[in-house]
């Protein structure tokens, strides 16, 4: 049962937008008690459990700590999940109940514990949720008409109460299983415990490894892109141009057809250190001078700054690389190929040796699935593109070299390709499948640690939930049974 309201979950946290319809206007603000909620509701009764027993307060389903779940927010909530293609065969209005009574457990016990979100944080998502509904319907006019909101303030106040309630329900998740770990003896005594006919199969899976070639520019390149971003550079703070105009013209990064915009950079995010440093050492409103990361030569405008979080606009522009470069490269990579097969090298040695590509050479040029970080794809689920390279490719056999254009905006480069090892549809094998078991371990120890905390603290709050939902078979015992 926990099982099936975790897939609710999962859906319900992705369909922030659909949220905004669900919740609507029923949300109250977090602090408001129930028993403030009784006195409006002109119940007159002192005591408040008894009195929620005997009058039906119009449209109360439960209440939890200090969090009121309307009759309603279950209704919606089905209703937005049907509408966005989520299957609900399986999903019934009691489960739906006992998940948004975690959310606002978790939630109130995070205030309980201080873990706190800031107001900077909420409203930076609440603003990111806003530019990209206006981007995908049109203006904020169409999206105030969709959601059937008023105006715009109250629009935000709502996404605000959302996003707050929802960060601080994920913060306390993973306040719980942040320490959870497993030894190797937890991982073997978990796959014994599993019997034979019922341990599961995993798909065919491919190790893939490759050595690459990145053709470089030569210095007069270099310059005439720096040259160039110099010149955007003082049309932007001597004429007044914009520079989001000038990144959607002359960006070739994959932010181009957004001005460039990237939002809520935070010294955490997943961006190169170069661009980070760029990014917190300019003031709002000011242009960079030229500088080159991985992917080529940037310049970049600080549109606002929020705490701890910068919003940037970044342009893009790689340095041209001649056609005699790229072909020189993609010789010497033939050539590569064919004194590995001579047995001069193996693949690995030749990764080490030739390839250009940082990430994967010192590991034999062993790709890593972006997943999970093993070596190993598992064919259904690999990338369309990858999987075309080496589907045909048979063992000990090295793809000719193949142009690619690096997607993230490094420029053309080649490739040779070798897929290292295969393992066919098979039942979990403990000592092939270690990592995958290791983390079906992890997930079972910490959905013990979730569940232990459930019940602590669901003895520990105010709960009520309406007689007419007593009958639910909750996965947790929020009756106090």
């Amino acid at each position: 049962m926990w099982k099936s309201n975790r897939a609710v979950l999962s859906i319900f946290l992705l369909s922030w937008a659909a949220m905004v319809g669900q919740v609507g206007d029923s949300i109250p603000d977090t602090q408001v008690a129930p028993q403030q909620m009784v006195v409006e509701a002109d119940v007159t009764q002192k005591d408040t459990v008894n009195s929620f027993k005997k009058i039906k307060l119009d449209g109360i389903a439960a209440v939890v700590g200090d969090y009121v779940i309307l009759e309603s927010d279950i209704e919606k909530t089905l209703i937005d999940l049907k509408s966005q293609g989520a299957a609900t065969e399986d999903i019934t209005q009691c489960g739906l109940l006992g998940k948004l009574m975690e959310d606002r457990l978790y939630a109130h016990q995070a205030v309980q514990d201080s873990i706190l979100v800031s107001d900077d944080e909420v409203n930076a998502t609440g603003e990111r949720q806003l530019q990209s509904l206006v981007q995908q319907i049109g203006s904020m006019e169409k999206v105030l008409r969709y959601y059937k909101k008023p105006d715009e303030t109250s629009f935000r106040e709502e996404l605000y109460k959302i996003n707050k309630l929802r960060m601080l329900s994920e913060k306390m998740q993973q306040e719980i299983v942040s320490k959870v770990e497993v030894t190797p003896e937890e991982v073997r005594q978990f796959f014994n415990r599993i019997s034979e006919d019922e341990r599961p199969v995993f798909g065919a899976e491919l190790e893939i490894a490759q050595i690459v070639k990145q053709p470089k520019p030569t210095d007069a390149e270099i310059q005439a892109v720096i040259d160039k971003l110099n010149k955007i550079k003082a049309d932007v703070e001597d004429n007044d141009s914009s520079f989001s105009v000038k990144a959607i013209l002359y960006s070739q990064g994959p932010t181009k057809s957004k001005g460039g915009l990237i939002e809520a950079i935070t010294k955490q995010s997943g961006y190169v250190k170069e661009f980070k440093d760029v990014a917190f050492s300019l003031q709002e409103g000011e242009v960079s001078d030229p500088f080159k990361t991985m992917f080529g030569y940037h310049i970049m405008y600080i549109e606002k700054i929020r705490g701890q979080e910068r919003d940037v606009r970044h342009i893009l522009i790689q340095p041209e690389i001649s056609k005699k470069a790229l072909e020189n490269a993609r010789i010497e990579l033939d050539s590569i190929r064919q004194q590995i097969m001579d047995g001069k090298y193996t693949f690995a040695q030749a990764a080490l040796n030739f390839s250009d590509e940082e990430e994967t050479k010192f590991d034999g040029g062993v790709l890593r699935n972006p997943i999970n970080f093993d070596s190993r794809f598992e064919l259904t689920k690999m990338d369309p593109t990858l999987y075309n390279q080496v589907r045909n490719l048979k063992d000990d056999e090295i793809s000719r070299p193949i142009l690619e254009q690096d997607q993230r905006g490094g420029g053309p480069s080649y490739k040779i390709l070798q897929v290292t090892d295969r393992y066919d549809e098979h039942v979990a094998d403990f000592s092939k499948d270690y990592l995958k078991i290791q983390q079906l371990a992890k997930t079972e120890k910490q959905y013990k640690a979730i569940k232990k905390w459930m019940d602590k603290h669901i003895k520990d709050t105010y709960i009520s939930v309406n007689e007419t939902r007593r009958d639910c078979e909750f996965a947790n015992n929020w009756m106090k049974e």
